[in-house]
This record gives structure tokens, C-alpha cells and sequence, in this order.
């Protein structure tokens, strides 16, 4: 769990590291980056023990319903993220990442709860009451500093848009791991790459042409000429997504912990891209005091939410 979330708050400096390459494009690179993480891990880690359980006789034994679970998961992350790229482009780390990922947190914890009920619901819930204050309080500060430096109104919009469906998805992953005939871990991330790759073609081809953060369009010409580093990025971007979602599914099956708690801890990723953003990028540098101010009792709502959210599975009900 600790590792989905150092991966899934830090993938996104690799967007940071690619400024002058359109967000379409970088997009190709870093899909391209989750389809070999999820191969690599599968072949490795997820095919030590042979057997039923390894990575491709998994996939053979699994059935074509929880096959078209962890699809639909990959599919709906994949709208989610692009909107949340975006977000990234428009607003930085610092804004899109609390926003978008703490709404996703709220909407995650309660579908997977209901799939898998484990773990104390008093602090399960009280924790994400907890995020969803901290939230507030990093729109607060965000409305704040645009006042001073002014950002696009719809990168609140999209972080929104994309919190809501980035909730969505774990529960489609949760419930491919269920039951007979379901897959495993790395199986399911395997199967989710896909779903993300299938879902790129059309949505991030059209957003080619049609740019959610007023870049201009973009060809596959230009993508065969940008620069290697910049390819390099992008995919190296995939693969720590990719590693923080395999980690994740790992944890998710463990008896005492389950999708609920394994999602939620990983969505401390928030704070660490929090982190990246307000003290490696600045982006609040040039911020009013009155917006810098509520930077720190976001963090610490945070915190403590996750914390509760963390020991839930330790104290009975």
C-alpha cells in the first residue's frame, strides 16, 4: 500500500519533465509504459509459484465476465486520467491531485466498502469526512491564488470530472477478483492495460484534434519526431502508475485489509503529489498569503484522515 501510493503521487513529475511536449502526445508514451509494467511485472513476480494462480495461466483460466470487469476498469481510469493530465497541465500537482484524487478517494472507499465490507466503517468513514474537509480547503486555497495568478476555470472542472470516475474504477477491478474463474493480481493488471490501450485509440485520438487545454492539434508525424527523453518520460511515467496499481492489487487481497482500505491508502498519493507540487515545483510560490495559509491544515486533514483510514482494519467494530 505504501508503495501504490509513493508511485501513484510521484508518475506525474514525469509530466512536469516533458514541458513543450503536447499533453496528446505524451499520453501515447505513457500508456505505452502501463502495457510494460503490467507485462513485466506479470512475468516476474506474478509467475514465481507457478500453477493455477500464475500470470498466464491465470489469464487462460480466468472467465470472460471478470475479463470484461477489469476492461471496463481499464476504460474508465483511462477517461479519468486523461482528464486529470489535463487538470495537471492547467493547474499543477498542487491543485488537480487533492481535488481529483481526494473526490476519487471519497467515491472509492464507499463502492469498495460495499463490495468487500472490511475494516472499522466509523474510522473508515471518518477518515474520508476528514479528506473531503481537506478538499475544501485546497479549493479554498486554490480560488485564492488565482485571484493573484490567474488559471483556467476548468481545470477545477476537469480535476472534478475526474475525480468522480477515477472512484469508479477500483470497484470494476475489485469485483474481477472475486469469485471462480476470476483473475489475480497481476492477471487483472494485465487486463486493465488493455482496457486502457483500447480506450486511448479513439479518446486520445480525437484529443489530437480536439485539445481539452487549448493546445493546438497535434499530429502522429509530430510524435515520431519529438525528442527520445521525451518519449523516455512519458513511458517511464506508465510504469511507476503501473507499479503503484500492482502493488495495490497485491494489497487488495490480502484477508485483513481489502479493496476498501488497499485504495484508500494508496490515494495518500495526493499527499505526496501535493508534496512534489508545493515544495519542489512551487507552484504556490507566487500564491497570497491567505491561500498559502491553508496549505499546511490541508495536508494535516489529510494525514489524519488517512491515518483512521489506515488502522481501520486493526480495531474491531
Amino acid at each position: 500500500m505504501v508503495t501504490s501510493m509513493l508511485c501513484w503521487g510521484s508518475w506525474a513529475n514525469t509530466r512536469k519533465l516533458t514541458a513543450g511536449y503536447p499533453f496528446a502526445l505524451f499520453y501515447w508514451d505513457y500508456v505505452i509504459g502501463i502495457a510494460v509494467g503490467s507485462v513485466a511485472w506479470g512475468v516476474t513476480l506474478g509467475s514465481f509459484h507457478g500453477g493455477a494462480t500464475a500470470f498466464f495461466a491465470n489469464l487462460q483460466g480466468a472467465d470472460r465476465a471478470h475479463w470484461l470487469l477489469a476492461l471496463a476498469g481499464g476504460v474508465i481510469f483511462n477517461v479519468a486520467n486523461l482528464l486529470l493530465v489535463a487538470a495537471i497541465d492547467l493547474a499543477g500537482m498542487a491543485v488537480a491531485f487533492p481535488v481529483g484524487i481526494g473526490l476519487a478517494l471519497i467515491v472509492g472507499v464507499m463502492l469498495n466498502y460495499v463490495i468487500q465490507p472490511r475494516g472499522n466503517p466509523l474510522l473508515i468513514f471518518g477518515g474520508v469526512a476528514l479528506v473531503a474537509v481537506a478538499i475544501v480547503l485546497d479549493a479554498l486555497a486554490y480560488r485564492r491564488r488565482e485571484a493573484s495568478s490567474p488559471v483556467a476555470p476548468r481545470a477545477v472542472v476537469l480535476s472534478v470530472a475526474s475525480g468522480v470516475l477515477m472512484g469508479l474504477f477500483y470497484p470494476f477491478v475489485a469485483r474481477s477478483t472475486i469469485g471462480a474463474g476470476s483473475l489475480g493480481p497481476y492477471a487483472v493488471a494485465f487486463v486493465f492495460a488493455l482496457g486502457v490501450a483500447l480506450c486511448s485509440v479513439p479518446v486520445n485520438g480525437w484529443l489530437m484534434r480536439h485539445s481539452l487545454t487549448g493546445e493546438r492539434a497535434v499530429s502522429f508525424g509530430e510524435y515520431a519526431r519529438a525528442r527520445a527523453a521525451w518519449h523516455g518520460w512519458g513511458m517511464v511515467g506508465g510504469v511507476i502508475w503501473c507499479t503503484g496499481a500492482v502493488a495495490s492489487f497485491v494489497a487488495s487481497k490480502a484477508n485483513m485489509v481489502g479493496p476498501a482500505v488497499s485504495y484508500a491508502i494508496g490515494q495518500g498519493a495526493t499527499m505526496i503529489s501535493a508534496a512534489w507540487g508545493v515544495l519542489i515545483w512551487r507552484e504556490f510560490a507566487g500564491a497570497p498569503k491567505e491561500s498559502r495559509r491553508l496549505i499546511p491544515w490541508m495536508f494535516l486533514l489529510f494525514l489524519v484522515g488517512l491515518g483512521a483510514i489506515a488502522v481501520a482494519p486493526l480495531i474491531s467494530r
